[in-house]
């Protein structure tokens, strides 16, 4: 992600609203705590530091995820990130069940370019993007291809995270190589030893004692 905004970490923000206080840590978590006398009163986790929302090829917000249980899934948040004089949590909303917006306002992000994904990939990867933008410009790929490709790149450079099939897939890969490279070194091992065979028998055809290494 953008590197200045790496200077937010190791830091929190708290925002109340009603009997609720909120804190946000930049890259950790988001909490909430209930201000209240009961004995049971709540006191969890929002969610936890996940991947970036990507919207227009610029960074908008963070996914908090996997916070505490709620029901049948966990709770989550979205941080938006918005032009501000200082750092502070400005609003707080729950738009569905167990999913959270936070407004997070930063003089960080006033800069035009501050928030651009491109500067932050690596020289291949800003390669493959502008591949991907020259394949889309001469048609030759659709705008939903054009999408995806970006998707993988920035699932690549770590700012989404992969779905959990794509994770499956690349498991099964890597076990069908490995098996491959197995099964292709026992064939060759079958090779060199029938190799081997020939010219021992060779050997002893012309009287030359074969000395094997101590290891055989």
């Amino acid at each position: 992600g953008p590197a200045h905004l790496f200077r937010l970490a190791g830091k929190c923000f708290s925002f109340v609203e009603s009997t609720y206080k909120y804190e946000f840590c930049p890259f950790h978590n988001v909490t909430q705590h209930e201000q209240t006398f009961r004995w049971n009163a709540y006191s969890g986790i929002l969610g936890i530091w996940h991947e970036w929302e990507i919207d227009n090829n610029t960074f908008v917000g963070m996914w908090m995820r996997e916070g505490d249980s709620c029901e049948t899934k966990s709770r989550q948040t979205k941080v938006h990130l918005v032009c501000g004089k200082s750092n502070k949590l400005a609003f707080v909303s729950e738009p569905s069940t167990c999913v959270y917006s936070l407004t997070f306002e930063t003089p960080l992000v006033c800069h035009p370019h501050s928030l651009l994904v491109y500067p932050t990939l690596t020289e291949a990867l800003q390669r493959r993007w502008d591949e991907a933008e020259q394949l889309l410009y001469d048609e030759l790929i659709t705008d939903q291809g054009y999408k995806k490709t970006l998707k993988d790149i920035f699932e690549e450079a770590g700012l989404l995270k992969g779905t959990e099939e794509k994770e499956v897939e690349k498991q099964n890969k890597k076990i069908s190589l490995e098996f491959e490279t197995v099964e292709k070194c026992s064939k060759e091992y079958k090779q060199l030893s029938k190799e081997i065979k020939k010219l021992k028998d060779l050997l002893s055809q012309h009287g030359i004692a074969y000395k094997g290494n101590s290891g055989e």
